[in-house]
């Protein structure tokens, strides 16, 4: 097994963890009070690449989600650029539990990141799962895969660096070889991470083929010491309850269903309005680029919008003709406002025709010509 180089200084740091072992927002507490106290698992929003930012972490939030991810930070560039650093990660006090991922292929990267980001974060993850090829190429994220040592060796450092208090998270993937698979875990688990993660593919295996629960029950059953988390294809909480039954895990990552409807995890079927009032507050409150928050309502949307409707969403070019284009269809309220983020239904203020008609998307027929006619009809008789 490699050693940590005797070079680096990994000597313990003065500092405190924002979430010392024990208390309330350490993501081992969380994981503790849902399987003892809520008797579930854990719902957790997983990282994605530019998404899951402060807006949107705080967004889910309100809707049972227990821990959530920062999109993953390269700690090469974090560790050495001022800038990086600024556009990379924000917080605040609400901000938890928050877990940040970190791609790292060394030693000194990942405990100099995680020296920085400790008093701020309840814990860092270890990205072994990232099947970029940009980050694979460098050794990062799913080239891990083949480095269990060097994995055990970092999570080692960080905890003679950081404290045994601080939590550090693994998230890996799965081999073609089951039987390698079990080896890389025991050799990562040797090293007492606190959590490890699964993703149910392998790093060549599209995002539209299933995941492989009974691999990941296989972990599980094999890693007794620590939690294990169970990720690949939660949707909604029918598929939360169904992964969890079947793999035996202590907690269940959902990402490309809670980037669609951040209220997967209180049981809504599609992102309720309360979930676009919130969101909304967070961004303006916050700050997001543009395109970002663009992407973020085009994917919650999805289920309520017409290809037709989203386009001419998408088509807005400003923050403020967001806001209008909102403002024009939708009751949209301010946080202050008598029901801000109180309703599940969708608030329109016109039939849809009407809006798709105006911007020259559909053309006006007899049929819709009547339901237009009967709607005014209907407002004039509510006046």
């Amino acid at each position: 097994m490699a050693t940590i180089p005797e070079a680096l200084d990994i000597q313990r740091v003065s500092v405190l963890p924002k979430s010392p072992l024990g208390s309330k927002n350490h993501p081992l507490t969380v994981l503790n009070h849902c399987k003892n106290v809520l008797k579930r698992p854990a719902h957790i929003s997983g990282p994605m690449v530019r998404y899951s930012k402060l807006p949107f972490r705080a967004t889910v939030r309100h809707f049972d989600c227990d821990i959530v991810y920062s999109p993953m930070i390269l700690a090469r560039e974090f560790v050495r650029n001022l800038m990086a650093r600024d556009s990379d990660f924000t917080t605040n006090k609400d901000d938890t539990c928050l877990i940040v991922q970190v791609g790292a292929n060394n030693v000194e990267d990942i405990t100099k990141v995680a020296e920085m980001l400790m008093p701020y974060v309840d814990g860092i993850g270890i990205n072994c799962g990232c099947p970029i090829k940009e980050q694979v190429r460098e050794g990062i994220g799913a080239a891990l895969m083949q480095s269990p040592d060097l994995v055990a060796d970092m999570v080692r450092a960080v905890k003679q660096r950081c404290g045994p208090e601080f939590c550090v998270e693994v998230k890996m993937r799965i081999h073609h070889d089951l039987e390698e698979t079990v080896r890389w875990a025991k050799t990562v688990e040797a090293a007492k991470p606190d959590i490890i993660t699964v993703h149910g593919r392998r790093k060549s295996q599209r995002s539209s083929e299933p995941p492989n629960f009974d691999a990941i029950k296989l972990v599980k059953d094999t890693i007794t010491s620590i939690p294990v988390v169970a990720n690949g294809d939660c949707f909604s909480m029918e598929d939360c309850n169904r992964i969890a039954q079947i793999t035996g895990c202590d907690g269940v990552m959902s990402a490309r269903g809670i980037l669609s409807n951040p209220a997967i995890f209180g049981g809504y079927g599609s992102t309720p309005w309360s979930a676009i009032e919130l969101f909304w507050d967070y961004v303006t409150s916050y700050g997001l680029p543009f395109r970002l928050t663009q992407h973020h309502f085009s994917e919650m949307m999805e289920k309520e919008l017409s290809r037709k409707e989203r386009r001419s969403m998408n088509e807005c070019t400003q923050l403020v003709h967001l806001i209008d284009w909102f403002d024009k269809r939708f009751a949209l309220k301010r946080k202050g406002e008598p029901g801000f983020a109180t309703e599940s239904e969708w608030p329109w203020k016109a039939t849809r025709e009407s809006f798709l008609i105006e911007e020259g998307l559909i053309e006006l027929t007899d049929n819709i010509k009547a339901t237009l006619n009967l709607s005014n009809s209907n407002i004039a008789d509510s006046d």
